[in-house]
């Protein structure tokens, strides 16, 4: 397990040094999640941080790959309802999941910090509940989806303000085993 994150911080740290922009970010958030670095950890890169060549990737590795760092859902506060603009990141794991029936993916629902302890646990289950029915809504099976809530325990980034509470309000789809 402590392997499995220092693979995921010496990933993140590779991608910082070369300076590449995520593909998906909202104008308001300037730092990496660590829903990231963990992607990019399953995606194929080697165990030396480096990407190998794409003809040792298997068609399944590829399709994984070309998600990137599309693997989060971001939602107003208090709500759970899917926006329009991340409508194409659920559709896109959707099609991967439905290509490849032996795929799993675990829905990781967060909050900020506003709510109790307890509240904010329902809302992070009712987020990623959320994004487990659209995407068995677009054939996915049921037991290629797992969903687990952290609620504010896990925050992608430390701090009270708005775009931080923003960049909390979230669901990972992490690549399960």
């Amino acid at each position: 397990m402590k392997s499995i994150h220092l693979l995921a911080v010496a990933v993140a740290s590779l991608g910082l040094a070369a300076c590449q922009k995520p593909t998906q970010t909202r104008p308001d958030e300037a730092v990496a999640t660590p829903a990231a670095a963990a992607g990019a950890a399953t995606s194929g890169l080697g165990a030396e941080g480096a990407a190998p060549a794409t003809s040792t990737l298997t068609p399944q590795q590829q399709a994984l790959a070309a998600l990137g760092q599309k693997n989060i859902v971001y939602f107003d506060y208090d709500s759970s309802e899917i926006s329009a603009e991340y409508q194409p990141v659920v559709a896109a794991h959707a099609s991967y999941l439905v290509k490849y029936p032996t795929a799993r993916v675990r829905l990781e629902g967060h909050t900020d910090e506003r709510g109790s302890r307890e509240y904010n646990i329902g809302l992070g289950e009712r987020r990623a509940q959320a994004v487990r029915r659209a995407l068995l809504a677009q054939g996915v099976a049921d037991a290629q989806v797992a969903t687990v809530s952290y609620g504010e325990e896990r925050p992608a980034v430390e701090g009270s303000g708005d775009d931080a509470f923003a960049q909390n309000r979230r669901v990972e789809l992490v690549q399960a085993p």
